[in-house]
């Protein structure tokens, strides 16, 4: 078998999120139906992928692999994407499909993902060509705010209180990068980077900050909430469209693959 390494790219406002769900549908279900299309069905096995985005979430720089037998590989090595761009729809795009190392898996060889939210406080709301990417938030924000709370959100931490949890999962995870800038034309746009994100994670530190930004928090507020070992009501759950992952980081030397993917298997403690 060969292991093949997809990149790609989706709006995901029409998707129910990534996974295969029955009468749903999904990234993971439309790309398989592909896939069995074009190479028979169950030829393709193994589908695994870096992030599992949420209903409505999108992905610039979404990572998946799959297992093909090496004949395959070898008759549609030149084609394959080619070929995927003429039967998938137009919100789900497969950028490149190479051949990688066994030893690479989407998922546990990650180093980090990286996420961006976008939100604009402009009075008019978002404009109409991204209001599918854009969150509209009612109330002016204070950049310098957003930025003086997210800093007490680095590092490694229990996210308990941002996240839902899953029996026997820790939620306790390393942030590595969370800032916000206002581009030129006036869009907010946070970024977050951690080893992994639990389930509602990201959009629940959107929550958290973007509270703080408009001033009825004060900026000591969403680092104090580490301390609580469950999730915490009182932080809201902002809206998916605004969030899209945008890159997977990896080792470079192929040798680190599978110390990498074992490392992350381990149960994460303090």
């Amino acid at each position: 078998m060969t292991r093949i390494r997809l990149d790609l790219s989706y709006d995901g406002t029409d998707f129910s999120g990534w996974a295969v769900q029955p009468e749903r549908r999904t990234v993971a279900g439309v790309l398989m139906a592909e896939l069995d299309r074009i190479l028979g069905a169950g030829t393709a096995t193994g589908l695994t992928v870096a992030g599992r985005t949420d209903a409505g979430v999108h992905a610039t720089g979404q990572v998946a692999h799959v297992d093909l037998p090496g004949d395959t590989w070898s008759a549609v090595r030149e084609t394959l994407v080619r070929r995927l761009s003429g039967l998938l729809p137009l919100d789900l795009r497969v950028r490149t499909a190479q051949e990688t190392p066994p030893e690479f898996d989407a998922r546990f060889s990650a180093l980090y993902r990286r996420y961006e939210y976008r939100v604009t406080d402009a009075p008019f709301g978002a404009e109409p060509l991204r209001r599918r990417d854009t969150l509209a938030w009612p109330r002016r924000l204070d950049l310098d705010r957003l930025n003086e709370a997210a800093e007490g959100l680095l590092g490694e931490h229990d996210f308990a209180a941002y996240c839902r949890r899953k029996e026997n999962a820790t939620t306790i995870r390393r942030i590595t990068r969370l800032d916000w800038r206002r581009d030129p034309d006036g869009i907010l746009v946070a970024t977050v980077q951690a080893d992994a994100f639990c389930q509602n994670m990201v959009r629940s530190l959107m929550g958290g900050l973007l509270t703080t930004g408009d001033g009825r928090r004060p900026t000591t507020w969403p680092a104090t909430l580490l301390t609580r070992t469950q999730r915490a009501d009182d932080v809201p759950v902002v809206p998916p469209h605004g969030l899209a992952l945008v890159e997977v980081g990896y080792p470079e030397d192929a040798s680190a693959l599978a110390e990498r993917a074992d490392a992350t298997r381990r149960m994460r403690t303090r």
